[in-house]
Protein backbone atom coordinates (compact mmCIF):
# COMPACT_ATOMS: atom_id res chain seq x y z
CA UNK A 1 0.00 0.00 0.00
CA UNK A 2 3.35 2.80 1.22
CA UNK A 3 4.41 1.76 -2.77
CA UNK A 4 1.28 2.29 -4.44
CA UNK A 5 0.51 5.82 -2.36
CA UNK A 6 4.46 6.66 -2.88
CA UNK A 7 4.57 6.00 -6.71
CA UNK A 8 0.91 8.39 -6.70
CA UNK A 9 2.58 11.15 -5.26
CA UNK A 10 5.82 10.70 -7.46
CA UNK A 11 3.03 10.60 -10.71
CA UNK A 12 1.65 13.80 -9.20
CA UNK A 13 4.68 15.76 -8.53
CA UNK A 14 5.91 14.84 -11.96
CA UNK A 15 3.33 16.53 -13.28
CA UNK A 16 3.59 19.52 -11.46
CA UNK A 17 7.05 19.80 -12.50
CA UNK A 18 5.88 19.37 -15.91
CA UNK A 19 3.20 21.68 -15.77
CA UNK A 20 5.18 24.45 -14.32
CA UNK A 21 8.02 24.39 -17.33
CA UNK A 22 7.82 26.54 -19.96
CA UNK A 23 7.86 23.97 -23.55
CA UNK A 24 7.45 23.45 -27.49
CA UNK A 25 7.27 20.87 -29.00
CA UNK A 26 9.65 19.97 -31.72
CA UNK A 27 7.48 19.39 -34.38
CA UNK A 28 3.67 20.44 -34.28
CA UNK A 29 0.69 21.48 -35.91
CA UNK A 30 -2.59 23.03 -35.97
CA UNK A 31 -4.91 23.89 -38.80
CA UNK A 32 -7.72 26.53 -39.32
CA UNK A 33 -9.88 27.05 -42.09
CA UNK A 34 -10.99 30.67 -43.15
CA UNK A 35 -11.85 32.80 -46.13
CA UNK A 36 -10.76 36.52 -46.88
CA UNK A 37 -12.27 39.04 -49.72
CA UNK A 38 -9.06 40.06 -51.78
CA UNK A 39 -9.56 42.84 -54.96
CA UNK A 40 -13.10 42.09 -54.22
CA UNK A 41 -12.71 38.13 -54.60
CA UNK A 42 -13.19 35.53 -52.15
CA UNK A 43 -10.51 33.45 -50.89
CA UNK A 44 -11.00 30.53 -49.24
CA UNK A 45 -7.77 29.28 -46.85
CA UNK A 46 -5.88 27.33 -44.42
CA UNK A 47 -3.50 28.72 -41.67
CA UNK A 48 -1.01 26.20 -40.04
CA UNK A 49 0.47 27.05 -37.30
CA UNK A 50 2.93 24.99 -35.84
CA UNK A 51 6.75 24.12 -35.19
CA UNK A 52 9.42 21.82 -37.53
CA UNK A 53 12.99 20.71 -35.89
CA UNK A 54 16.48 22.32 -36.67
CA UNK A 55 18.55 19.06 -37.20
CA UNK A 56 22.27 19.20 -36.67
CA UNK A 57 25.06 17.51 -39.02
CA UNK A 58 24.12 14.01 -36.61
CA UNK A 59 20.57 14.82 -37.08
CA UNK A 60 19.31 15.39 -33.69
CA UNK A 61 16.88 17.99 -33.06
CA UNK A 62 18.49 20.96 -31.90
CA UNK A 63 16.57 23.62 -32.22
CA UNK A 64 12.51 24.00 -33.35
CA UNK A 65 11.46 27.04 -35.15
CA UNK A 66 7.64 28.45 -35.53
CA UNK A 67 6.22 29.16 -38.71
CA UNK A 68 2.89 30.34 -40.08
CA UNK A 69 1.30 28.86 -43.62
CA UNK A 70 -1.31 30.39 -45.70
CA UNK A 71 -2.37 28.21 -48.60
CA UNK A 72 -4.86 28.92 -50.90
CA UNK A 73 -7.40 25.88 -50.58
CA UNK A 74 -9.26 25.69 -53.70
CA UNK A 75 -6.24 25.84 -55.87
CA UNK A 76 -6.08 21.44 -56.65
CA UNK A 77 -2.65 21.92 -58.73
CA UNK A 78 -0.25 23.70 -56.76
CA UNK A 79 2.48 23.04 -59.49
CA UNK A 80 2.49 26.15 -60.58
CA UNK A 81 1.13 27.35 -57.26
CA UNK A 82 3.99 29.90 -55.77
CA UNK A 83 5.46 29.77 -52.49
CA UNK A 84 6.97 32.55 -50.63
CA UNK A 85 9.24 32.73 -47.69
CA UNK A 86 9.25 35.26 -45.28
CA UNK A 87 11.72 36.51 -42.84
CA UNK A 88 11.81 39.68 -40.65
CA UNK A 89 15.16 41.53 -39.38
CA UNK A 90 16.63 42.50 -36.64
CA UNK A 91 18.81 40.17 -36.58
CA UNK A 92 16.50 38.86 -33.47
CA UNK A 93 12.95 39.74 -34.63
CA UNK A 94 9.79 37.96 -35.04
CA UNK A 95 8.18 37.49 -38.50
CA UNK A 96 5.26 39.62 -36.62
CA UNK A 97 5.72 42.41 -38.96
CA UNK A 98 5.18 41.16 -42.65
CA UNK A 99 2.80 38.81 -41.04
CA UNK A 100 0.85 41.10 -39.21
CA UNK A 101 1.31 44.12 -41.78
CA UNK A 102 2.04 43.59 -45.28
CA UNK A 103 1.48 40.41 -47.29
CA UNK A 104 -0.78 37.59 -45.26
CA UNK A 105 -4.44 37.57 -45.03
CA UNK A 106 -5.02 39.32 -41.45
CA UNK A 107 -3.75 42.82 -40.88
CA UNK A 108 -3.62 45.21 -37.68
CA UNK A 109 -6.31 47.38 -36.41
CA UNK A 110 -4.60 51.04 -37.51
CA UNK A 111 -5.41 53.91 -39.41
CA UNK A 112 -4.81 54.77 -42.59
CA UNK A 113 -1.32 56.12 -42.34
CA UNK A 114 -0.85 53.14 -40.05
CA UNK A 115 -1.19 54.62 -36.53
CA UNK A 116 -1.98 52.15 -33.52
CA UNK A 117 -6.20 52.29 -32.58
CA UNK A 118 -8.49 50.59 -29.76
CA UNK A 119 -9.43 47.94 -29.70
CA UNK A 120 -6.12 46.64 -30.69
CA UNK A 121 -6.43 43.51 -33.33
CA UNK A 122 -6.77 42.35 -36.56
CA UNK A 123 -9.27 42.42 -39.73
CA UNK A 124 -8.88 40.54 -43.16
CA UNK A 125 -6.01 42.23 -45.23
CA UNK A 126 -8.05 43.04 -48.94
CA UNK A 127 -4.92 43.38 -50.47
CA UNK A 128 -3.06 40.32 -49.58
CA UNK A 129 -1.31 38.19 -52.06
CA UNK A 130 -2.80 34.55 -51.16
CA UNK A 131 -5.20 34.79 -54.33
CA UNK A 132 -1.63 34.42 -56.25
CA UNK A 133 0.56 32.92 -54.05
CA UNK A 134 0.87 30.69 -50.56
CA UNK A 135 2.80 32.28 -47.84
CA UNK A 136 4.89 31.01 -45.01
CA UNK A 137 5.97 33.31 -41.97
CA UNK A 138 9.61 31.78 -40.69
CA UNK A 139 10.79 32.71 -36.94
CA UNK A 140 14.40 31.77 -36.49
CA UNK A 141 15.92 30.45 -33.41
CA UNK A 142 15.00 32.82 -30.17
CA UNK A 143 12.70 34.85 -31.70
CA UNK A 144 8.61 34.49 -32.12
CA UNK A 145 7.98 30.25 -30.35
CA UNK A 146 11.31 29.93 -31.79
CA UNK A 147 13.64 28.03 -29.47
CA UNK A 148 17.00 26.13 -29.03
CA UNK A 149 16.15 22.83 -28.00
CA UNK A 150 19.42 21.16 -26.79
CA UNK A 151 21.35 23.76 -24.54
CA UNK A 152 24.48 21.91 -24.80
CA UNK A 153 24.54 23.09 -28.47
CA UNK A 154 26.56 25.93 -29.55
CA UNK A 155 25.00 28.70 -29.77
CA UNK A 156 27.02 30.21 -32.42
CA UNK A 157 26.00 27.88 -35.29
CA UNK A 158 22.57 30.09 -35.23
CA UNK A 159 23.80 33.39 -34.77
CA UNK A 160 25.95 35.15 -37.38
CA UNK A 161 25.26 35.93 -41.01
CA UNK A 162 26.63 33.18 -42.26
CA UNK A 163 25.11 30.41 -39.83
CA UNK A 164 21.59 31.95 -39.80
CA UNK A 165 22.08 31.08 -43.52
CA UNK A 166 23.11 28.16 -43.45
CA UNK A 167 20.06 26.40 -40.86
CA UNK A 168 17.62 28.07 -42.54
CA UNK A 169 18.17 27.07 -46.02
CA UNK A 170 18.10 23.37 -44.59
CA UNK A 171 14.79 24.18 -42.69
CA UNK A 172 13.19 25.47 -45.53
CA UNK A 173 14.25 22.14 -47.94
CA UNK A 174 12.87 20.84 -45.04
CA UNK A 175 9.61 22.51 -44.73
CA UNK A 176 9.34 21.72 -48.91
CA UNK A 177 9.60 18.18 -48.73
CA UNK A 178 7.48 18.05 -45.46
CA UNK A 179 4.43 19.95 -48.00
CA UNK A 180 5.84 18.48 -50.83
CA UNK A 181 6.34 22.28 -52.86
CA UNK A 182 9.61 21.23 -54.80
CA UNK A 183 7.57 22.09 -58.23
CA UNK A 184 6.34 25.07 -57.02
CA UNK A 185 7.69 28.66 -58.15
CA UNK A 186 9.98 29.88 -54.91
CA UNK A 187 10.53 32.91 -53.37
CA UNK A 188 12.04 34.62 -50.76
CA UNK A 189 10.96 37.80 -49.55
CA UNK A 190 12.84 40.19 -46.27
CA UNK A 191 12.73 43.19 -44.85
CA UNK A 192 15.45 44.90 -42.96
CA UNK A 193 18.06 42.10 -41.66
CA UNK A 194 16.18 39.83 -43.85
CA UNK A 195 17.13 41.18 -46.80
CA UNK A 196 20.81 40.07 -45.60
CA UNK A 197 19.21 36.64 -44.86
CA UNK A 198 17.29 36.40 -48.12
CA UNK A 199 20.47 37.18 -50.45
CA UNK A 200 23.10 35.29 -48.50
CA UNK A 201 19.91 32.43 -48.58
CA UNK A 202 19.45 32.92 -52.32
CA UNK A 203 22.92 31.04 -53.15
CA UNK A 204 23.28 28.85 -50.27
CA UNK A 205 19.66 27.07 -51.47
CA UNK A 206 21.56 26.98 -55.07
CA UNK A 207 24.95 25.03 -53.55
CA UNK A 208 25.52 21.83 -54.30
CA UNK A 209 24.15 20.31 -50.91
CA UNK A 210 20.84 22.34 -51.60
CA UNK A 211 20.09 22.97 -55.43
CA UNK A 212 16.55 24.42 -54.82
CA UNK A 213 16.39 27.31 -57.40
CA UNK A 214 14.26 30.53 -56.98
CA UNK A 215 12.11 32.64 -59.03
CA UNK A 216 12.49 35.84 -57.42
CA UNK A 217 13.83 37.74 -54.00
CA UNK A 218 11.63 40.31 -52.90
CA UNK A 219 13.97 43.08 -50.69
CA UNK A 220 11.80 45.35 -48.53
CA UNK A 221 13.87 48.29 -46.78
CA UNK A 222 17.52 46.36 -47.77
CA UNK A 223 20.67 46.80 -45.18
CA UNK A 224 23.84 47.47 -46.73
CA UNK A 225 24.24 43.26 -47.93
CA UNK A 226 27.76 43.38 -46.89
CA UNK A 227 28.42 46.20 -49.88
CA UNK A 228 30.86 49.16 -48.69
CA UNK A 229 29.49 52.87 -48.85
CA UNK A 230 31.93 54.25 -45.77
CA UNK A 231 32.86 57.70 -45.59
CA UNK A 232 32.18 60.43 -48.78
CA UNK A 233 30.07 58.05 -50.23
CA UNK A 234 27.83 57.25 -47.02
CA UNK A 235 27.43 61.39 -46.55
CA UNK A 236 26.40 61.96 -49.81
CA UNK A 237 23.67 59.45 -50.04
CA UNK A 238 21.67 60.59 -47.01
CA UNK A 239 20.61 64.11 -48.87
CA UNK A 240 17.88 62.72 -50.36
CA UNK A 241 16.48 61.27 -47.53
CA UNK A 242 16.28 64.27 -45.83
CA UNK A 243 14.95 66.06 -48.69
CA UNK A 244 12.23 63.79 -48.35
CA UNK A 245 11.68 63.74 -44.77
CA UNK A 246 12.17 68.01 -44.44
CA UNK A 247 9.37 68.17 -47.68
CA UNK A 248 7.09 66.08 -45.45
CA UNK A 249 7.32 68.44 -42.44
CA UNK A 250 7.33 71.68 -44.77
CA UNK A 251 10.31 72.72 -43.89
CA UNK A 252 11.93 73.70 -47.22
CA UNK A 253 11.59 77.04 -48.94
CA UNK A 254 8.60 77.45 -51.07
CA UNK A 255 9.98 76.82 -54.82
CA UNK A 256 11.30 73.01 -53.44
CA UNK A 257 7.97 72.52 -51.26
CA UNK A 258 5.76 73.26 -53.99
CA UNK A 259 7.41 70.26 -56.02
CA UNK A 260 5.94 66.97 -56.40
CA UNK A 261 8.38 64.70 -54.52
CA UNK A 262 9.14 62.05 -56.98
CA UNK A 263 10.09 65.48 -59.08
CA UNK A 264 12.62 66.64 -55.70
CA UNK A 265 13.92 63.50 -54.77
CA UNK A 266 15.56 63.52 -58.84
CA UNK A 267 16.58 66.89 -58.26
CA UNK A 268 18.36 65.96 -54.47
CA UNK A 269 19.93 62.72 -56.02
CA UNK A 270 21.42 64.19 -58.74
CA UNK A 271 22.97 67.44 -55.98
CA UNK A 272 24.03 64.44 -54.10
CA UNK A 273 26.04 62.08 -56.63
CA UNK A 274 27.30 65.42 -58.59
CA UNK A 275 27.99 67.93 -56.35
CA UNK A 276 27.80 67.10 -52.83
CA UNK A 277 29.86 63.62 -53.10
CA UNK A 278 32.79 65.48 -54.98
CA UNK A 279 33.01 68.26 -52.44
CA UNK A 280 33.08 65.84 -49.56
CA UNK A 281 35.41 63.73 -51.04
CA UNK A 282 37.91 67.09 -51.69
CA UNK A 283 37.74 67.66 -47.19
CA UNK A 284 40.33 69.95 -46.23
CA UNK A 285 41.63 70.86 -49.89
CA UNK A 286 37.98 72.35 -51.09
CA UNK A 287 38.03 76.40 -50.97
CA UNK A 288 36.65 78.03 -48.74
CA UNK A 289 33.85 79.51 -51.03
CA UNK A 290 32.91 75.84 -52.53
CA UNK A 291 32.60 74.71 -49.11
CA UNK A 292 30.38 77.25 -48.37
CA UNK A 293 28.34 77.12 -51.20
CA UNK A 294 28.02 72.95 -51.34
CA UNK A 295 26.78 73.92 -47.73
CA UNK A 296 24.06 76.55 -48.74
CA UNK A 297 23.23 73.98 -51.13
CA UNK A 298 22.71 70.83 -48.93
CA UNK A 299 21.02 73.04 -46.37
CA UNK A 300 18.43 74.36 -48.64
CA UNK A 301 17.39 70.54 -49.60
CA UNK A 302 17.57 69.13 -45.91
CA UNK A 303 15.60 72.16 -44.18
CA UNK A 304 18.70 72.63 -41.65
CA UNK A 305 20.95 75.84 -42.00
CA UNK A 306 24.12 76.22 -43.88
CA UNK A 307 25.96 76.20 -40.51
CA UNK A 308 24.47 72.96 -39.78
CA UNK A 309 26.86 71.20 -42.53
CA UNK A 310 29.66 74.21 -42.08
CA UNK A 311 29.90 72.72 -38.59
CA UNK A 312 30.01 69.02 -39.17
CA UNK A 313 32.59 69.13 -41.90
CA UNK A 314 29.69 68.78 -44.57
CA UNK A 315 29.01 65.33 -43.01
CA UNK A 316 25.37 65.59 -41.08
CA UNK A 317 24.43 62.51 -39.72
CA UNK A 318 20.84 60.87 -39.30
CA UNK A 319 20.93 61.40 -35.79
CA UNK A 320 21.72 64.94 -35.88
CA UNK A 321 18.85 65.60 -38.08
CA UNK A 322 16.50 63.70 -36.24
CA UNK A 323 17.16 66.02 -33.64
CA UNK A 324 16.82 69.07 -35.41
CA UNK A 325 14.95 69.17 -38.33
CA UNK A 326 11.91 70.15 -35.65
CA UNK A 327 13.77 71.52 -33.18
CA UNK A 328 11.72 74.76 -32.52
CA UNK A 329 9.11 72.71 -32.55
CA UNK A 330 10.31 70.59 -29.65
CA UNK A 331 9.80 67.45 -31.62
CA UNK A 332 12.88 64.72 -32.25
CA UNK A 333 11.77 62.93 -35.77
CA UNK A 334 11.61 58.55 -35.99
CA UNK A 335 14.49 56.49 -37.50
CA UNK A 336 12.39 54.23 -39.21
CA UNK A 337 9.70 56.42 -40.38
CA UNK A 338 11.13 60.13 -40.16
CA UNK A 339 6.79 60.94 -40.35
CA UNK A 340 6.61 59.93 -36.61
CA UNK A 341 7.13 62.78 -34.31
CA UNK A 342 8.56 62.10 -30.12
CA UNK A 343 9.26 63.82 -27.08
CA UNK A 344 13.07 63.99 -26.11
CA UNK A 345 14.07 64.68 -22.67
CA UNK A 346 15.60 67.80 -23.54
CA UNK A 347 15.81 69.63 -27.09
CA UNK A 348 19.56 70.24 -26.31
CA UNK A 349 21.89 67.57 -27.82
CA UNK A 350 22.73 66.09 -31.40
CA UNK A 351 21.32 62.54 -30.79
CA UNK A 352 18.14 61.21 -30.34
CA UNK A 353 16.95 59.17 -26.96
CA UNK A 354 14.36 57.27 -28.22
CA UNK A 355 12.39 56.53 -31.30
CA UNK A 356 8.57 57.39 -31.51
CA UNK A 357 7.40 55.37 -34.52
CA UNK A 358 8.93 51.70 -32.50
CA UNK A 359 6.83 52.78 -29.43
CA UNK A 360 3.64 53.70 -31.84
CA UNK A 361 4.10 50.06 -33.84
CA UNK A 362 4.93 48.10 -30.78
CA UNK A 363 1.40 49.62 -29.72
CA UNK A 364 -0.65 47.50 -31.95
CA UNK A 365 1.57 44.67 -33.01
CA UNK A 366 2.13 43.06 -29.80
CA UNK A 367 -1.27 42.48 -28.70
CA UNK A 368 -2.90 41.81 -31.85
CA UNK A 369 -0.49 38.68 -32.23
CA UNK A 370 -0.75 37.52 -28.80
CA UNK A 371 -4.65 37.51 -29.43
CA UNK A 372 -4.58 36.06 -33.31
CA UNK A 373 -2.17 32.98 -32.32
CA UNK A 374 -4.69 31.97 -29.65
CA UNK A 375 -8.08 33.03 -30.83
CA UNK A 376 -8.02 32.59 -34.74
CA UNK A 377 -5.20 30.08 -35.60
CA UNK A 378 -5.99 28.22 -32.00
CA UNK A 379 -2.11 28.23 -31.36
CA UNK A 380 -1.93 26.70 -27.24
CA UNK A 381 1.11 27.04 -25.57
CA UNK A 382 3.04 28.48 -22.26
CA UNK A 383 5.46 29.91 -24.15
CA UNK A 384 6.35 33.57 -24.73
CA UNK A 385 5.55 35.42 -28.14
CA UNK A 386 9.15 36.65 -27.66
CA UNK A 387 9.12 39.84 -30.92
CA UNK A 388 12.40 40.67 -30.22
CA UNK A 389 14.39 37.81 -29.18
CA UNK A 390 17.65 37.55 -27.48
CA UNK A 391 20.05 36.50 -30.27
CA UNK A 392 23.62 37.96 -29.26
CA UNK A 393 25.92 37.86 -29.82
CA UNK A 394 25.53 37.85 -33.41
CA UNK A 395 28.85 37.80 -35.59
CA UNK A 396 28.85 39.74 -38.47
CA UNK A 397 32.21 38.40 -39.83
CA UNK A 398 32.33 38.09 -43.94
CA UNK A 399 29.10 39.30 -44.62
CA UNK A 400 29.37 38.54 -49.02
CA UNK A 401 25.34 38.40 -49.15
CA UNK A 402 25.18 41.26 -51.76
CA UNK A 403 28.17 39.27 -53.67
CA UNK A 404 26.17 35.79 -52.73
CA UNK A 405 23.02 37.41 -54.35
CA UNK A 406 24.86 38.50 -57.62
CA UNK A 407 26.40 34.59 -57.87
CA UNK A 408 22.95 33.14 -57.10
CA UNK A 409 21.62 35.21 -60.22
CA UNK A 410 24.34 34.95 -62.34
CA UNK A 411 23.65 31.23 -62.43
CA UNK A 412 19.94 31.25 -62.29
CA UNK A 413 18.72 33.20 -64.94
CA UNK A 414 15.32 32.48 -63.86
CA UNK A 415 15.85 34.49 -60.61
CA UNK A 416 14.77 38.07 -60.11
CA UNK A 417 15.49 40.80 -57.59
CA UNK A 418 12.74 43.57 -56.56
CA UNK A 419 13.95 45.98 -53.74
CA UNK A 420 10.93 48.03 -51.97
CA UNK A 421 11.57 51.10 -50.14
CA UNK A 422 9.83 53.83 -48.03
CA UNK A 423 11.27 57.79 -48.80
CA UNK A 424 10.86 58.42 -45.00
CA UNK A 425 12.63 55.35 -44.02
CA UNK A 426 15.78 56.82 -42.10
CA UNK A 427 17.55 53.26 -40.91
CA UNK A 428 17.90 51.54 -44.37
CA UNK A 429 17.36 54.29 -46.79
CA UNK A 430 15.97 54.25 -49.79
CA UNK A 431 18.99 55.71 -52.30
CA UNK A 432 21.16 53.38 -49.87
CA UNK A 433 18.82 50.99 -51.26
CA UNK A 434 19.73 52.12 -54.75
CA UNK A 435 23.34 52.35 -54.21
CA UNK A 436 23.22 48.96 -53.38
CA UNK A 437 21.52 47.85 -56.62
CA UNK A 438 23.86 49.15 -58.52
CA UNK A 439 26.35 47.48 -57.22
CA UNK A 440 25.01 44.22 -56.17
CA UNK A 441 25.81 43.97 -60.41
CA UNK A 442 28.74 46.48 -60.84
CA UNK A 443 28.88 45.14 -64.73
CA UNK A 444 25.24 45.86 -66.03
CA UNK A 445 24.85 42.65 -67.22
CA UNK A 446 21.92 41.73 -64.82
CA UNK A 447 20.58 44.82 -64.54
CA UNK A 448 17.00 43.99 -66.44
CA UNK A 449 16.45 41.43 -63.49
CA UNK A 450 16.75 44.29 -60.78
CA UNK A 451 13.52 46.33 -59.77
CA UNK A 452 13.41 49.73 -57.56
CA UNK A 453 10.46 50.29 -56.11
CA UNK A 454 9.77 53.26 -54.12
CA UNK A 455 6.61 54.46 -51.74
CA UNK A 456 5.70 57.43 -49.43
CA UNK A 457 6.12 56.11 -46.06
CA UNK A 458 9.03 54.64 -43.88
CA UNK A 459 10.26 51.31 -43.32
CA UNK A 460 7.42 49.34 -42.99
CA UNK A 461 5.55 51.09 -45.94
CA UNK A 462 3.05 48.62 -45.91
CA UNK A 463 1.66 50.46 -42.91
CA UNK A 464 0.10 53.35 -44.77
CA UNK A 465 -2.96 51.85 -46.45
CA UNK A 466 -2.39 53.53 -50.25
CA UNK A 467 1.37 51.59 -50.08
CA UNK A 468 0.17 48.37 -48.53
CA UNK A 469 -2.22 48.07 -51.61
CA UNK A 470 0.56 49.01 -53.93
CA UNK A 471 3.12 47.58 -52.55
CA UNK A 472 1.17 43.77 -52.85
CA UNK A 473 0.28 45.18 -56.13
CA UNK A 474 3.59 45.17 -57.17
CA UNK A 475 4.39 41.41 -55.61
CA UNK A 476 1.83 40.43 -57.94
CA UNK A 477 3.42 42.24 -60.97
CA UNK A 478 6.71 40.87 -59.86
CA UNK A 479 5.45 37.35 -59.85
CA UNK A 480 3.67 37.54 -62.74
CA UNK A 481 6.98 38.64 -64.98
CA UNK A 482 9.17 35.46 -62.82
CA UNK A 483 6.85 32.90 -63.91
CA UNK A 484 9.06 31.97 -66.98
CA UNK A 485 7.91 30.93 -69.98
CA UNK A 486 11.21 29.79 -72.01
CA UNK A 487 14.12 27.69 -70.76
CA UNK A 488 16.81 28.56 -68.13
CA UNK A 489 19.56 29.55 -70.37
CA UNK A 490 21.58 32.77 -71.56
Amino acid sequence: MKNIILSLLLLIYSNLTFAQSRSIDAESSVVTNHFVTVNGNRIPYSATAGTLPVWSDEDKAVATLFYTYYKRSDVKDNTNRPIFFSFNGGPGAASIWMHMGYTSPRTLNIDDEGYPVQPYGTKENPYSIIDVADIVYVNPVNVGLSRILDKEYDRSNFFGVNSDIKYLAQWIEDFINKYNLWLSPKYLIGESYGTTRCSGLALELQSRWHTTYLNGVILVSPTGLGIERDGPVNSALRIPYFAATAWYHNKLDEDLQSMDLLDLLDEAEKFSVNEFLPAVTLGNSITNSDRSDIARKAARYSGLNQRDFLDNNLDVTDQYFWKKLLYEEGYILGRLDSRYRGIDKKNSGVSVGSYPELDAWDHAFTPAMQDYLKNDLSYKTNMNYNVWGNVRPWNRDNDRTGDNLRQAMAKNPFLNVMIQSGYYDGATQYFDAKYTMWHIDPSGKMKDRLSFKGYESGHMMYLRREDLKNSNDDIREFIRKTIPTSPAKY
